[in-house]
């Protein structure tokens, strides 16, 4: 099963649109999972149509309308795992505690709101995953998305993406 992850969409704020790049990939996807801060619900609507499965939550910057359409965590079985996507998950130090803690039956939890790229393992099961964001690099030096493979119980080919800077 062949995942696409995002968060921190910020449209139109950050960016026009989605890049064509990762925009090609959402179709082909098993299932694209963004882990909230859409801003408009427009893009919403394009993934819906455009993916053949949306795993997603609403973010801080969301407004009633995204609000109202999606939930604050999601959660999914994928390929044999416990999945579950949220927006905020609070300062990187002790992130892994307190993931574990407040997910202690998921084996992977994706998670947006920095727009930094994360990828750890808390209490050796639960698989921490922050794809960053396509749209706004903040102080990094790409925008970035995640693409993984859940097949059998495991998660495999874990790759953050790196996208070419705008004009």
């Amino acid at each position: 099963m062949e995942l696409l992850l995002m968060s921190d969409t910020h449209l139109p704020k950050r960016a026009k649109a989605l890049p064509p790049e990762l925009l090609d990939l959402v179709p082909r996807a098993d299932v694209v999972i963004h882990a909230g801060d859409w801003v408009d619900a427009a893009t919403l609507d394009l993934l819906e149509a455009r993916s053949r499965r949306l795993v997603a939550v609403y973010g801080n910057n969301d407004g009633p309308e995204l609000r109202s359409r999606l939930p604050e965590v999601a959660y999914a079985e994928l390929g044999g795992l416990r999945l579950g996507v949220v927006h905020e998950t609070g300062a990187a130090q002790g992130r892994e505690r307190r993931c574990a803690e407040r997910f202690p039956d998921l084996d992977v939890l994706v998670f947006g709101h920095s727009h930094i790229p994360w990828d750890s393992t808390a209490a050796d099961r639960l698989r921490l995953l922050n794809p960053g964001s396509p749209t706004d690099r903040r102080r990094r030096p790409h925008c970035t998305y995640m693409t993984a493979t859940a097949t059998e119980g495991r998660l495999t080919d874990v790759r953050l993406h790196t996208l070419p800077r705008r004009t």
